[in-house]
């Protein structure tokens, strides 16, 4: 009876940490679940209500919200926009979002990380220098051109920067329709602190030139 007991607690024990390892995104219960609006939510869940299957259309599973690049006026000359399944009704349950971010020349998107999602993205336009920091301190950073892919890892610190002479365009889909934002910048510097903004800025940068000084086509305009 002993022994019958210790089983069921060692495979309880299994089966918890067998979840917890492989947690994300619940798998979706129905082929289709676009994002419901009700009028007044009162009920909170993880995750979003689905419509009415008899109101579902077409629309749902297209977004145009990506169309056209953002504003780069900034002190950071970078615009991310992050699409999710509150603004795409038809990511709903699928465990996706997707992003745009918009590069004017010289411009960054400072070190963030995604606490709940990897990110896989191409660069659609310009180049673009991308790279992410594992947990043992280590850079792994690459020179990207129009139509290369780049991987980060979830929850890894990543920036991208762009390396070239014009304007670059990056598109981004991330595994979790709600991927999160974690910035370090923001959390530790109001945006009024821009002496200290810039010495991120410059160190970020200072530290990506080192792997452009053989690139023929790059920027080097900020040594």
């Amino acid at each position: 009876m002993l022994k019958l007991s210790m089983f069921f607690h060692i495979t309880f024990v299994l089966c918890l940490c067998t979840k917890l390892c492989f947690a994300g995104d619940s798998d979706n219960l129905q082929d289709i679940c676009p994002t419901g609006t009700p009028p007044k939510q009162t009920i909170f869940i993880n995750g979003f209500p689905c419509k009415n299957p008899t109101n579902i259309t077409a629309s749902d599973f297209k977004s145009s919200l990506l169309n056209h690049g953002g504003d780069t006026d900034n002190f950071l000359q970078s615009s991310t926009k992050i699409v999710t399944a509150s603004e795409f009704p038809g990511l709903n349950t699928l465990g996706l979002s997707v992003a745009r971010i918009d590069l004017d020349i010289d411009g960054l998107v400072m070190p963030h990380s995604h606490p709940r999602a990897s990110e896989i993205f191409f660069v659609s336009k310009g180049i673009v220098v991308a790279g992410f920091i594992d947990t043992n301190n280590q850079l792994f950073q690459g020179i990207l051109r129009e139509g290369d892919v780049f991987v980060i890892p979830r929850g890894l610190l990543h920036y991208y920067l762009n390396g070239g002479f014009e304007t670059a365009t990056i598109i981004a889909v991330l595994n979790s329709q709600s991927p999160g934002v974690v910035s370090i910048a923001d959390a530790m510097f109001t945006p009024d602190d821009s002496e200290a903004m810039e010495r991120i800025k410059r160190s970020v940068i200072s530290r990506s030139l080192l792997e452009l000084d053989n690139a023929e086509d790059v920027n080097l305009s900020r040594v």
